[in-house]
């Protein structure tokens, strides 16, 4: 079914194409004799939560080969070239015979699944080989087919894996009330990624140039909902302040829609060349790769996805020390339910609810900076989840 799909949905044609290649890519890169450790994340997101754990193991066991699999072809197609693994594939469909040939090529000591994974035929044979198995950054809800009482297949391979490290106490306690007591909480290893952004050059020529020391607004990831919203207050803010949107989608007729719907003095980056930044009030970034550092310059974060789509991350501008507005919908999303909680986070709900609180952020500074410190010091009270992680690795697994 996914072939005849492939034909006229183009994320499907990468899905189908790049396992064409996936057995060969292993046949080329790795030998009989290689020692590996395997990673398995499901797309981008789930990369950034292992990607701390494998520059750890790449310190601690430079002798192996790290073989990293993605199921999402917008995860592989990004990330495919990453020197954090020594080999990047497509993970082969779950079924029996693909399985034994992957599991055989790659032959690893340890097979580490990020989040939600969970492959039946995969861990069928893990378990058959007594290849450690662990599940991390695991985040369970009473939604999940394993807590229902149709589940038992499901459940039956969860206790295939050796161990789960999860994010919190409610995902432990579920566990526990179906009788899977080997768990330890660990936290996100997201907040470790993050927390190393604070570590490199953030810095922008651009951004420098078009911020102009003045108060800025940079609403990253957003979707035509999040957009509508943006783009009415722009248009009708009497204050001064400058704006950047970095939409979701940004293909040439969706950043065309963006721009012709502003009023106000608006550049695309693709456009920044020979342009006098200081005299535009809104910038829109039509290229990809360049939210984090981004989000450095911003007084205040818009972060897209939560009146429809899927929150996007906002654990990147959270890390800056900046207070976050988000949409409505944000359940399952557990750092933004606990920022929402303490109020680093301010859910909103309509136009009328977004420029009342943008005013209150604009005549407030002292506590739009307090609403700020909320969410660095969350990031920086919560990291350390992939040094728990690797201790109880080395002395277990390796």
């Amino acid at each position: 079914m996914l072939k005849v799909i492939a034909l006229f949905n183009g994320k499907i044609k990468l899905f189908v194409q790049g396992r064409k290649r996936a057995f060969s890519i292993l046949e080329e890169q790795l030998t009989p004799t290689d020692k590996t450790i395997w990673m398995h994340v499901a797309s981008l997101g789930e990369f950034e939560q292992g990607l701390p754990i494998l520059e750890l193991l790449r310190t601690k066991y430079p002798e192996h080969k790290l073989v990293l699999t993605f199921f999402s072809p917008s995860g592989y197609e990004v990330k495919k070239n990453t020197s954090a693994a020594d080999v990047v594939v497509y993970l082969p469909m779950d079924s029996n015979s693909k399985v034994k040939r992957f599991l055989n090529l790659v032959d690893p000591e340890l097979a580490i699944f990020i989040k939600y994974e969970v492959w039946p035929n995969y861990l069928h044979h893990l378990k058959k080989r007594k290849v450690p198995t662990i599940l991390v950054s695991a985040i369970f809800s009473k939604r999940q087919i394993y807590f229902k009482s149709y589940g038992g297949f499901m459940r039956n391979n969860l206790r295939k894996f050796d161990y789960f490290f999860v994010q919190d106490k409610k995902s432990k306690k579920l566990l526990e009330s179906i009788g899977i007591t080997n768990t330890s909480i660990s936290g996100d290893t997201r907040l470790d990624r993050v927390s190393e952004i604070l570590n490199r050059n953030n810095q922008l020529a651009f951004m420098d140039r078009f911020k102009n020391d003045q108060l800025c607004l940079v609403a990253g990831s957003t979707w035509p909902e999040d957009e509508e919203i943006l783009i009415d207050y722009i248009n009708s803010t009497s204050e001064k302040l400058k704006f950047v949107i970095a939409p979701h989608e940004i293909k040439p007729g969706h950043v065309e829609k963006i721009t012709s719907g502003l009023k106000k003095p608006t550049v695309c980056y693709s456009e920044l060349k020979d342009q006098v930044l200081e005299e535009f009030d809104v910038l829109v970034i039509d290229t990809i790769g360049l939210l984090t550092k981004i989000y450095s310059y911003a007084d205040i974060a818009y972060v897209g996805g939560g009146f429809a789509t899927g929150l996007h991350n906002t654990m990147e501008p959270a890390v800056f020390g900046i207070p976050i507005i988000i949409g409505p919908q944000y359940d399952g999303f557990k750092e933004a339910e606990d920022l929402v909680s303490i109020g680093g986070i301010i859910p909103i709900s309509n136009k009328k609810s977004f420029g009342k609180l943008m005013k209150g952020f604009i005549n407030n500074p002292a506590s739009t900076r307090s609403i700020g410190d909320i969410n660095s010091n969350y990031i920086n009270s919560n990291k350390g989840a992939a040094g728990l992680i690797m201790k109880r690795i080395s002395q277990d697994y390796l």
